[in-house]
């Protein structure tokens, strides 16, 4: 694989500059490659070629991104990914993958991976996915600087320290589970389908993806209830999408159990 000339405006390398990059990838054409672009746009990366010392790196450093192959050996990507996120890690994770099936890449979103690229792939395609990724946690950050702490019935979302509270209970969530937590708490009583919760809270690229957001929103809300057993926060509005529910003890005619979400 040739190198390619890097492309992109000063003020894109900008949004980078100074950033940690771990690139996890066990073909090392391809892992040099990638280094040498993120260099050249002022990125610390390094690179790791197996999953048990990538886990180890990401679990003891402070990384802003990785870029982490699916196939390693030693533990592969998928189970890095989901070890990461068990952990409370929020790291944004941009998968990289040679397998091309629907199934493998919804496996990637659905365990915490924030995005995916199949390989083979452009490496300027790579860089642009890096610069967008950086730039919207970037933003998130700011916002959350602003506007830190959320409360909405007995939930309350403390956004910088990425920290879930229901009754009064510490909940663990994912990556994913806390970002749709917190766009429904930002708009209760609003229903919401699920491609529109695709595109806001996993971002452009997903369409077709919808049963995606049916395996976080079941998730999400067994662990709601698990923590205030009286309350169903999220409910499921019968042929439209999902609403989150903010009232103690509400119910409501239109929502369905969660057992009946895959006919909604």
């Amino acid at each position: 694989m040739q190198r390619q000339t890097s492309a992109g405006k000063v003020g894109e390398h900008r949004t980078v500059e100074g950033k940690r990059v771990l690139v996890v990838e066990d073909e090392p054409d391809i892992g040099q490659l990638l280094i040498m672009h993120l260099t050249d746009m002022g990125v610390d990366a390094r690179l790791c070629s197996d999953g048990e010392l990538a886990l180890r790196l990401l679990l003891s450093e402070y990384w802003d991104l990785v870029l982490l192959d699916l196939r390693l050996p030693g533990i592969d990507g998928v189970e890095v990914c989901r070890r990461l996120r068990a952990e409370g890690i929020a790291v944004p994770i941009l998968m990289l993958t040679a397998k091309t099936s629907e199934l493998d890449r919804v496996m990637g979103l659905e365990i915490g991976a924030d995005d995916y690229i199949t390989k083979p792939f452009s490496v300027m395609e790579v860089m642009a996915r890096v610069r967008a990724t950086v730039r919207r946690v970037d933003l998130e950050r700011r916002q959350v600087s602003e506007t830190s702490v959320v409360t909405t019935g007995n939930i309350r979302i403390d956004e910088a320290r990425r920290e879930v509270t229901v009754a009064a209970q510490p909940v663990s969530l994912t990556a994913k589970e806390f970002d749709l937590l917190l766009f429904f708490a930002q708009s209760p009583g609003q229903v919401f389908r699920r491609v529109h919760l695709l595109d806001q809270v996993w971002g452009f690229g997903y369409a077709g993806y919808e049963h995606t957001v049916n395996s976080h929103i079941n998730r999400l809300r067994s662990k709601l209830q698990k923590a205030d057993p009286a309350n169903d926060y999220i409910v499921t509005v019968w042929g439209v999408g999902y609403k989150f529910n903010d009232a103690p003890a509400a119910t409501d005619q239109n929502s369905l159990s969660a057992e009946e979400d895959h006919v909604a």
